[in-house]
């Protein structure tokens, strides 16, 4: 566990200790404790930014189409898969939709453009190899939110089933068994059975969603910002990217990364204190 426990420790906890960034005017060259205070002054700034606020809507927008669209895939595969009966089919199956995770965002990025791009494989197709542009959906700002939602989905879905499988198999097979006779069929089983077995972890999940929601993909949106265009793509993420990485604005940009983490931790707490209201464990008790 050691190592794991230095990762946090280092870029995590010890990291938290970068947020006093917010509250100076911070100048890299003479360092954090010598940079001057300016109290508050970042966040005014941030809050008068509407580009800021332009990023903001974005990303809820952006999290809620993936909340939507994108979180009930993983369970509804790991239903399919827990259905199949022949063990070795599974497996193969399990494999090949596990194996987009482990490609980086580069590479999905590119292939997703060689495909759908301008002058990719689907235009030559259509357009006979004339040079036509039929479908361009890579730079088209209306496909920006389904294709960000299509390519998590064919990315991620897989991994995301293991914990849904894990919860799967531990709900009892005499349950099962035991609504069959009763004369409950597929359905039932499902709404009475299965789907209990595994909100708990529904819950938890959608908790965890809940406290990242203003975090939608750092990677995956960087690498196509410029072809859809700030107005359509620059979320909270690159907002902070660019303001402090690309323009130096590092006070103003730890201001917004700030209110995001505290933002996120408040809906934990709540959607976690709801979840109790519901009877459920939640993150913690």
């Amino acid at each position: 566990m050691v190592p794991g426990m230095a990762y946090f420790l280092v870029f995590h906890y010890g990291a938290l200790f970068g947020n006093v960034i917010a509250f100076k005017e911070y100048i890299p060259f003479v360092g954090v404790a010598d940079s001057p205070w300016v109290g508050l002054g970042n966040f005014t700034a941030l809050f008068a930014d509407p580009l800021f606020w332009r990023a903001t809507v974005n990303t809820l927008v952006l999290s809620a189409v993936q909340l939507v669209f994108y979180f009930p895939v993983p369970l509804a595969l790991a239903l399919l898969l827990h259905s199949v009966s022949w063990a070795r089919a599974r497996k193969f199956v399990q494999s090949v939709v596990y194996l987009p995770h482990f490609l980086s965002w580069v590479i999905l990025v590119a292939l997703f453009t060689q495909v759908l791009g301008g002058d990719g494989l689907l235009n030559g197709l259509l357009g006979g190899g004339d040079g036509k542009t039929v479908v361009d959906l890579v730079g088209n700002p209306e496909a920006f939110k389904p294709l960000m939602v299509v390519q998590l989905i064919w990315k991620e879905c897989g991994w995301g089933t293991i914990i849904f499988l894990a919860a799967l198999h531990n709900v009892d097979e005499p349950l099962y068994e035991a609504a069959a006779l009763d004369g409950a069929g597929p359905w039932r089983r499902f709404w009475h059975v299965t789907l209990p077995g595994v909100r708990p972890v529904v819950i938890l999940l959608l908790i965890l969603r809940l406290g990242d929601i203003l975090s939608v993909g750092f990677e995956q949106i960087l690498l196509q910002r410029d072809a859809f265009g700030p107005a359509t793509a620059e979320v909270i993420d690159t907002f902070v990217y660019y303001n402090a990485i690309v323009d130096g604005h590092w006070g103003v940009s730890a201001a917004a990364a700030l209110a995001k983490g505290v933002i996120g931790a408040v809906l934990i707490y709540a959607a976690n204190k709801f979840a109790h209201r519901l009877g459920e464990q939640g993150v913690y008790r």
